[in-house]
Protein backbone atom coordinates (compact mmCIF):
# COMPACT_ATOMS: atom_id res chain seq x y z
CA UNK A 1 0.00 0.00 0.00
CA UNK A 2 2.71 2.48 0.83
CA UNK A 3 4.57 1.78 -2.29
CA UNK A 4 1.81 1.94 -4.68
CA UNK A 5 -1.21 4.40 -3.30
CA UNK A 6 -4.34 2.98 -3.46
CA UNK A 7 -8.11 4.83 -4.08
CA UNK A 8 -10.75 5.00 -1.04
CA UNK A 9 -12.84 2.55 -2.89
CA UNK A 10 -10.12 0.20 -3.32
CA UNK A 11 -9.43 -0.51 0.38
CA UNK A 12 -8.58 -4.13 1.31
CA UNK A 13 -11.81 -6.05 2.47
CA UNK A 14 -10.64 -6.33 6.19
CA UNK A 15 -11.10 -2.90 6.21
CA UNK A 16 -14.41 -1.47 7.54
CA UNK A 17 -16.03 0.46 4.45
CA UNK A 18 -14.52 3.14 2.35
CA UNK A 19 -16.45 5.77 3.29
CA UNK A 20 -16.00 5.01 7.30
CA UNK A 21 -12.16 5.29 6.86
CA UNK A 22 -12.19 8.28 4.66
CA UNK A 23 -14.72 10.20 6.88
CA UNK A 24 -11.84 9.43 10.10
CA UNK A 25 -8.97 10.19 7.76
CA UNK A 26 -10.71 13.82 6.80
CA UNK A 27 -11.67 14.55 10.48
CA UNK A 28 -8.23 13.77 11.95
CA UNK A 29 -6.72 15.99 9.14
CA UNK A 30 -8.98 18.49 10.10
CA UNK A 31 -7.76 18.61 13.76
CA UNK A 32 -4.02 18.43 12.61
CA UNK A 33 -3.55 15.15 14.36
CA UNK A 34 -1.51 13.54 11.47
CA UNK A 35 1.13 16.18 11.98
CA UNK A 36 0.90 16.21 15.84
CA UNK A 37 1.87 12.65 15.53
CA UNK A 38 4.66 12.82 13.71
CA UNK A 39 6.03 15.60 16.06
CA UNK A 40 5.46 13.19 19.03
CA UNK A 41 7.32 10.37 17.23
CA UNK A 42 10.17 12.33 16.17
CA UNK A 43 10.66 13.76 19.68
CA UNK A 44 10.45 9.88 21.05
CA UNK A 45 13.00 8.88 18.35
CA UNK A 46 15.42 11.74 18.63
CA UNK A 47 15.09 11.12 22.67
CA UNK A 48 16.43 7.29 22.08
CA UNK A 49 19.24 8.64 19.74
CA UNK A 50 20.55 10.76 22.42
CA UNK A 51 19.36 14.04 21.23
CA UNK A 52 17.56 16.98 22.13
CA UNK A 53 13.77 16.48 21.47
CA UNK A 54 13.89 19.40 19.28
CA UNK A 55 16.46 19.93 16.74
CA UNK A 56 18.82 22.99 16.49
CA UNK A 57 20.27 21.93 12.83
CA UNK A 58 18.45 20.69 9.24
CA UNK A 59 19.52 20.10 6.02
CA UNK A 60 17.55 21.37 2.85
CA UNK A 61 17.06 19.61 -1.04
CA UNK A 62 15.12 19.88 -3.48
CA UNK A 63 13.89 16.93 -5.80
CA UNK A 64 11.95 17.12 -9.18
CA UNK A 65 9.78 14.77 -10.14
CA UNK A 66 7.92 13.29 -12.87
CA UNK A 67 3.80 15.05 -12.53
CA UNK A 68 1.42 12.11 -13.20
CA UNK A 69 -1.45 12.65 -15.57
CA UNK A 70 -4.03 13.85 -13.10
CA UNK A 71 -1.56 16.72 -11.74
CA UNK A 72 -3.17 19.38 -12.85
CA UNK A 73 -0.98 21.74 -15.73
CA UNK A 74 -1.22 24.27 -13.88
CA UNK A 75 0.44 22.93 -10.64
CA UNK A 76 3.44 21.54 -13.10
CA UNK A 77 6.71 23.39 -14.41
CA UNK A 78 9.62 22.18 -16.11
CA UNK A 79 12.75 21.56 -14.39
CA UNK A 80 15.47 22.03 -17.76
CA UNK A 81 18.26 21.20 -15.48
CA UNK A 82 16.69 17.21 -14.67
CA UNK A 83 14.23 17.52 -17.72
CA UNK A 84 11.99 16.79 -15.53
CA UNK A 85 8.10 17.97 -16.49
CA UNK A 86 6.07 17.58 -12.82
CA UNK A 87 6.92 18.87 -9.17
CA UNK A 88 9.65 19.95 -7.12
CA UNK A 89 9.51 18.69 -3.57
CA UNK A 90 11.79 21.05 -0.86
CA UNK A 91 12.76 18.93 2.37
CA UNK A 92 14.16 20.30 5.43
CA UNK A 93 15.27 17.26 7.80
CA UNK A 94 17.13 17.13 10.84
CA UNK A 95 20.42 15.68 11.54
CA UNK A 96 19.08 12.13 11.97
CA UNK A 97 16.72 12.65 8.44
CA UNK A 98 13.31 12.97 9.76
CA UNK A 99 11.23 15.56 7.80
CA UNK A 100 10.72 18.84 10.05
CA UNK A 101 9.13 20.18 7.03
CA UNK A 102 7.74 19.30 3.01
CA UNK A 103 6.96 21.88 0.12
CA UNK A 104 5.64 21.27 -2.79
CA UNK A 105 5.94 23.70 -6.14
CA UNK A 106 6.03 23.38 -9.64
CA UNK A 107 9.63 21.67 -10.82
CA UNK A 108 10.08 25.14 -12.99
CA UNK A 109 11.19 26.62 -9.73
CA UNK A 110 14.28 27.51 -8.94
CA UNK A 111 15.95 25.94 -5.91
CA UNK A 112 16.86 29.40 -3.93
CA UNK A 113 13.41 30.85 -5.07
CA UNK A 114 11.35 27.61 -3.52
CA UNK A 115 14.02 27.53 -0.55
CA UNK A 116 12.91 30.93 1.08
CA UNK A 117 9.10 29.32 1.35
CA UNK A 118 10.34 26.52 2.76
CA UNK A 119 12.71 28.01 4.82
CA UNK A 120 10.11 30.53 6.39
CA UNK A 121 7.84 27.94 7.19
CA UNK A 122 10.59 25.90 8.99
CA UNK A 123 11.55 29.76 11.15
CA UNK A 124 7.91 29.50 11.64
CA UNK A 125 6.99 25.95 13.14
CA UNK A 126 10.91 24.84 14.73
CA UNK A 127 13.36 26.58 16.75
CA UNK A 128 16.18 25.28 13.80
CA UNK A 129 18.56 28.31 12.91
CA UNK A 130 21.34 26.31 11.33
CA UNK A 131 20.65 24.78 7.84
CA UNK A 132 23.12 22.80 5.61
CA UNK A 133 22.35 22.80 2.24
CA UNK A 134 23.82 22.28 -1.64
CA UNK A 135 25.43 24.55 -3.95
CA UNK A 136 22.24 25.20 -5.38
CA UNK A 137 21.27 26.79 -3.09
CA UNK A 138 24.33 29.66 -2.42
CA UNK A 139 24.18 33.12 -3.30
CA UNK A 140 21.91 35.84 -2.72
CA UNK A 141 19.67 33.27 -0.41
CA UNK A 142 22.41 32.85 2.20
CA UNK A 143 22.45 36.66 2.94
CA UNK A 144 18.44 36.70 3.10
CA UNK A 145 17.99 33.40 5.56
CA UNK A 146 20.69 35.78 7.57
CA UNK A 147 18.94 38.87 7.10
CA UNK A 148 15.35 37.70 7.52
CA UNK A 149 15.35 34.93 9.22
CA UNK A 150 18.27 34.77 11.45
CA UNK A 151 19.20 31.70 9.95
CA UNK A 152 22.76 30.32 9.21
CA UNK A 153 22.83 28.72 5.72
CA UNK A 154 25.68 26.92 5.23
CA UNK A 155 26.64 25.27 2.07
CA UNK A 156 28.21 21.60 1.81
CA UNK A 157 30.60 21.67 -1.14
CA UNK A 158 31.32 18.28 -2.41
CA UNK A 159 35.27 17.93 -2.66
CA UNK A 160 37.18 19.47 -5.46
CA UNK A 161 38.81 16.18 -6.60
CA UNK A 162 35.62 14.10 -6.49
CA UNK A 163 34.46 11.85 -9.27
CA UNK A 164 31.48 10.65 -9.04
CA UNK A 165 29.04 9.06 -6.64
CA UNK A 166 30.70 9.85 -2.77
CA UNK A 167 28.75 10.25 0.17
CA UNK A 168 28.87 14.34 1.42
CA UNK A 169 29.24 14.90 5.49
CA UNK A 170 26.03 16.63 7.08
CA UNK A 171 23.92 16.80 2.97
CA UNK A 172 23.68 12.57 3.18
CA UNK A 173 20.86 11.76 5.36
CA UNK A 174 18.60 14.46 3.23
CA UNK A 175 19.50 12.77 0.36
CA UNK A 176 18.57 9.60 1.73
CA UNK A 177 14.93 11.00 2.70
CA UNK A 178 14.19 11.73 -0.36
CA UNK A 179 15.11 8.43 -1.74
CA UNK A 180 12.64 7.14 1.17
CA UNK A 181 10.05 9.25 -0.56
CA UNK A 182 10.75 8.79 -3.98
CA UNK A 183 10.22 4.47 -2.87
CA UNK A 184 6.89 5.32 -0.50
CA UNK A 185 4.10 6.89 -1.33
Amino acid sequence: MVRTGCSWRQLPVDFPPWQTVYWYFARWEADDLTERMLTILRRRVRAAHGRNEEPSAGIIDSQSVKGADTVPRTSRGYDANKKVNGRKRFIVTDTLGLPLIVCVMAASVQDRDGAKTTLLGLHLFTPVRFVYADAGFAGLLVGWCQRILRTVLEIVRKAPDQKGFAVIPRRWVVERSLAWLTAHR
